[in-house]
């Protein structure tokens, strides 16, 4: 799986378009309808992506410029922005959301390779904000709750949050081997001496990010599933 992040600027892109044609066909009416996510509508789900690409530029520029660029000025000016611009109608939400992402975009085109490496808030390093971006928009084009469904992910995507979740898992993470299907060696997260889930690859990386309840996972030995931590 490529790290490389004008390679992932490509997925974020692909995912970025796909994501504004499908929401063209929303109505203005439905963006005070509920989301899958509690207390957001479609339309705070909108508007939180398209915040999202203007936090995460903030994050490329520190890298590139070395100024100190938070994500978001404060926990509540994060919330203020969403909370803004959730009731608007869809075109204003779309037109916002293209306009984050070519911000990105360009913030993207800008890095000089050395910046890649420089480390920041949320991520590890600037390179791995391309991902970072890449989950908000396929994780939260499933939480508008339009159709798209984890089972619509790209392969390389699903198997990349897989292994990203098992490299780096949520705190209090209860231990577990994954099976995914097709995969020749397990992935396990803590200790190992957890149960064995086993599952498409999408499904598990759906079940670990609370965006599925497990159903078509299988568990051994015969019980309960695991209860995966809470996700970002």
């Amino acid at each position: 799986m490529t790290m490389d992040p004008l390679v992932l600027m490509t997925d974020v892109e692909d995912a970025t378009e796909a994501l504004l044609r499908a929401s063209g066909s929303l109505a203005d009416g439905e963006m005070g309808a509920p989301s899958l996510l509690a207390g957001w509508t479609v339309g705070h789900v909108l508007t939180h992506l398209a915040r999202n690409a203007d936090a995460l530029t903030n994050l490329l520029t520190w890298a590139r410029t070395g100024v100190e660029t938070p994500a978001y000025a404060s926990p509540e000016d994060r919330t203020a922005g969403i909370e803004a611009g959730a009731a608007r109608p869809v075109a204003e939400q779309l037109a916002d959301l293209k306009a984050a992402h070519e911000r990105f975009a360009d913030a993207a085109a800008a890095m000089p390779a050395a910046a890649w490496t420089t480390r920041l808030p949320l991520a590890k390093s600037a390179a791995a904000v391309p991902w970072l971006r890449l989950c908000e928009v396929e994780v939260h084009r499933i939480d508008l709750g339009r159709g798209y469904t984890p089972a619509d992910w790209p392969d390389a995507f699903a198997l990349r949050l897989l292994r990203a979740i098992v490299t780096d898992p949520p705190a209090g993470s209860p231990d577990m081997v994954l099976r995914p299907f097709g995969l020749e060696h397990p992935l396990v997260i803590g200790s190992g001496a957890g149960p064995v889930v086993g599952g498409p690859t999408r499904a598990l990386a759906a079940w670990l990010i609370g965006r599925a309840d497990g159903a078509d996972l299988t568990v051994s030995p015969d019980g309960e599933l695991p209860e995966p931590a809470r996700w970002r």
